[in-house]
């Protein structure tokens, strides 16, 4: 991969047209980008702020073929795009950040978490499931209750389903479909944290300060960052970073949930090779954003500074939620960053707001 920066006026090309699409397009368009969406939904709400947009699913070869050729680089905002796709825009010589084996090891939670502890980037116990016999079996070497989960997609607590007794295995494996799954012991977490970290073309890493989170039915309710955290935990959070960033050849940002158990003792929950909802704190937080950080990480550009000028707690704004933005539009010290999204359906994230408070 050259080394040589991306001048501005070149394009990027994005794999998706969501919210997480279009705010890395509006951060690509501040450095001078020009940007093209790949997304099958017409007028999407990256699509409306970007350049052009392609329209068509993602594994569509003429497509594949026209955003390899009029995209310098080329990124995507979620890591379920199929693989095949990413593939073929490699064969075909575009550049692609992150790279096929992020997306790999992101897609599979077996594969994910082998390669996680590999690194040193310790998870929780579990057992692969292919079968009901595995998951009674997995029950019987990790205890109960254990959580299982789907090998491949899910999100936003899909495909999951805890297990608290031997007697619910059957009902816990019909009800993710009798697919490929993994068994996850339970940890014993007291809070759970993330950490927004980014890797350029040089090797170089930068890492945010950590966000502590709170999930409501499987779905990120808010995060506060920075984070209150000990040297040791801060410490910990970096090296875990750094370590999945190196041992994946990583470039651009990436976001990793971690378990704090307390005592700097941090396990990793699961990695996204992407810009991810705990770290959009930094839109109004630091200098430069978890958006503008990926871009420049992509282009070849410097990493800009992560350190943190206020406080900030993030909450999205899910369903008919969004209809308050009168109210919040009105907080002196609320930042309102709304997704242009047409239909406000039950849980479906619709913006968030960054409220910001002196460090």
């Amino acid at each position: 991969m050259s080394l040589s920066p991306l001048p501005p006026g070149s394009t990027i090309g994005i794999l998706g047209g969501g919210q997480l699409g279009r705010m890395l397009s509006q951060a690509a368009a501040r450095l001078g980008f020009n940007v093209v969406i790949l997304d099958p939904e017409e007028n999407c709400p990256a699509g409306r702020v970007s350049q052009g947009q392609l329209v068509a699913a993602y594994d569509d070869a003429t497509a594949l073929t026209v955003l390899g050729r009029v995209a310098q680089a080329v990124t995507f905002e979620f890591e379920n795009v199929p693989a095949a796709s990413v593939e073929r825009l490699v064969e075909g010589g575009a550049t692609v950040s992150p790279g096929p084996k992020a997306l790999a090891a992101a897609q599979d939670r077996v594969e994910e978490k082998t390669f996680l502890n590999g690194v040193g980037a310790t998870t929780v116990d579990f057992v692969p499931v292919d079968s009901l016999d595995d998951l009674v079996a997995g029950l019987g070497k990790l205890g109960l209750p254990a959580l299982l989960k789907t090998r491949r997609e899910g999100y936003d607590g899909k495909g999951q389903v805890w297990v608290r007794a031997a007697s619910e295995a059957a009902d816990a494996w019909n009800a993710i479909g009798g697919r490929p799954a993994v068994l996850e012991a339970r940890a014993a977490f007291v809070r759970e944290l993330s950490v927004i970290a980014a890797r350029g073309r040089d090797g170089s890493v930068a890492v945010y300060p950590l966000g502590e989170n709170v999930h409501e039915g499987g779905v990120l309710r808010t995060t506060v960052a920075p984070a209150a955290v000990d040297a040791g935990t801060a410490a910990r959070a970096v090296e875990i970073a750094e370590a999945i960033l190196n041992g994946l050849d990583y470039v651009g940002v990436l976001g990793v949930e971690l378990f704090d158990l307390g005592g700097g003792d941090l396990r990793v929950n699961e990695i996204a090779p992407r810009v991810h909802n705990t770290g959009h704190w930094t839109q109004d937080g630091c200098a430069c954003d978890q958006f503008e950080q990926h871009i420049r990480a992509i282009a070849g550009w410097p990493l800009g500074p992560t350190t943190a000028h206020a406080k900030v707690e993030m909450t999205n704004l899910l369903g008919d939620e969004v209809e308050q933005w009168r109210e919040l539009a009105a907080e002196p010290d609320a930042r309102l960053h709304l997704y242009g999204k047409a239909e406000a359906r039950p849980g479906r994230k619709m913006g968030h707001v960054n409220r910001v408070k002196p460090l």
